[in-house]
């Protein structure tokens, strides 16, 4: 279920056509999805992701969600990180309990088209609202983290062992599965692939995640880069602005660019070469500025002229540095002016795009999706401080590993139970909360053996000189 497999914009979803299965070979793939996207021998569970590169054939596919943002020390932009110590009477628990709703918000828009079709939502999208507070959170905190502790270096090395580890086990065991599950068609048979899953950089350069919701990671990745860049210049204070311009700039791009302008694998493995050369400079001291203001200026330049929705990549970045704008607004640093302007042109960023036309893009479903995402965002923040539902914060706790696995674990599942969206209801309702406990129990296995493991050895490296 493509989001980017016809050339003809879809029309909102009727109820007979919600529950038709799609052609075997459409998977709803994140916005790395290719229009010329090849067949697959099965149906997959589809992904939610706003970036695919054209609108879906399968009227209930929607875009492929996922959480990358962290906390004090050194969260992930729309990945989940680690949770506050305290537990859930703790002073930031609110963000832990925000990315708990956005993780399981992106699991039901995964799991409902396949185990429960009849109870998906069309009037606003689960998984782009999942992704949109997941942004928020990272915008909210990563600047925030970055300037409390006022050390690229550490703040780096956290960031790779808050995220790679689990990323590369997800990879090995995506790809050890190929036997059984192939690989996406979206990922090439080639070097360009390493190179693009070795930055993180996929969607930006064009390039399919071996786990469909990798594609979030390529923004968290952007957005990491340009704070270090505008930190190190002493330009950080300026959030505001930038989601302003962000946010206008997603309006730009969408009336001006069709889709990425720079294509093939050469600009995987060119921007792999920048940032290997530009990261070592940041986290070795050497010439740092210039190393992270170069890193800056590539992830923007990539974000407009090579990711496959450049509207979406950039009005991505407009949500994250409103949150940051909130945080200053909190700390009696700036207004709320910006916010709410970037949101006015978030909100518009699609409707004259020259690439949209999916459902989730349509004017009353946009801006419904990106309306509760604010709200439950303002909402959680007014309640900062107060005691909240431990399995809000526990979800939180291990989102990320919850966003990377699920994925792959509802398609395995899905080749054990087959298609069930035609099967009585007690069966749908049976599968989905057997596919939903064997998601919870291996992401929580995963935060205990593979998260939290390499998190204390990533705060020892960087104590380390």
């Amino acid at each position: 279920m493509s989001l980017a497999a016809d050339a003809q914009p879809p029309v909102r979803p009727t109820a007979a056509a919600r529950i038709t299965p799609p052609p075997p070979a459409t998977s709803m793939t994140s916005p790395a999805a290719s229009s010329a996207a090849s067949p697959a021998a099965s149906p997959v569970v589809p992904s939610t992701g706003p970036a695919a590169s054209g609108p879906s054939t399968d009227p209930a596919s929607g875009p492929s969600m996922g959480p990358a943002s962290g906390v004090a020390s050194g969260p992930v932009s729309g990945v989940p990180s680690e949770p506050t110590p305290e537990g859930a009477g703790s002073r930031l628990a609110w963000l832990d309990a925000l990315r708990g709703v956005g993780a399981m918000a992106v699991v039901a828009e995964h799991l409902l088209p396949w185990f429960l079709p009849s109870l998906r939502p069309y009037w606003f999208s689960l998984g782009v609202y999942g992704i949109m507070v997941f942004f928020l959170v990272s915008g909210y905190i990563i600047p925030a983290s970055l300037e409390r502790h006022g050390d690229v270096r550490k703040f780096w090395i956290g960031r790779a062992f808050r995220l790679y580890p689990l990323y590369l086990a997800v990879t090995v065991l995506v790809v050890g599965m190929a036997w059984w599950v192939p690989v996406r068609g979206e990922v090439p048979r080639d070097g360009s692939a390493v190179a693009a899953h070795a930055t993180m950089l996929l969607d930006v350069v064009g390039v399919g995640g071996v786990a469909d919701t990798m594609w979030t990671l390529s923004y968290e990745m952007v957005f990491y880069l340009l704070v270090t860049a505008l930190f190190v210049t002493r330009a950080h204070e300026r959030s505001g602005l930038l989601a302003v311009l962000f946010a206008g700039g997603s309006v730009a791009v969408g009336l001006a660019v069709a889709g990425a302008v720079l294509t093939g694998g050469w600009v995987a493995y060119a921007s792999a070469a920048a940032f290997a050369a530009g990261l070592g400079c940041v986290v070795s001291g050497r010439f740092r500025a210039a190393g992270a203001c170069a890193l800056g200026l590539m992830a923007v330049g990539l974000l407009v002229v090579s990711s496959r929705v450049p509207w979406m990549g950039v009005a991505v970045l407009g949500v994250m540095f409103a949150g940051t704008a909130i945080h200053r607004w909190e700390s009696g640093r700036g207004g709320l002016w910006p916010v709410a302007a970037s949101a006015a042109l978030i909100a518009i960023a699609p409707v004259q795009a020259i690439e949209s036309g999916w459902w989730w893009v349509a004017p009353d479903v946009w801006i419904t999706t990106l309306g509760l995402a604010a709200a439950t965002f303002a909402g959680a923040m007014a309640l900062r401080g107060r005691r909240l539902p431990r399995v809000l914060t526990w979800l939180g706790l291990i989102s990320y590993s919850l966003y990377l696995v699920h994925h792959p674990l509802l398609k395995f599942f899905y080749e054990v139970t087959g298609d069930l969206r035609r099967s009585p209801l007690a069966l749908q309702l049976a599968m989905s909360a057997a596919a939903l406990a064997v998601v919870l129990l291996v992401s929580a296995m995963a935060y205990r053996f593979v998260e939290r493991p390499m998190q204390e050895l990533g705060r020892h490296v960087a104590r380390a000189r």
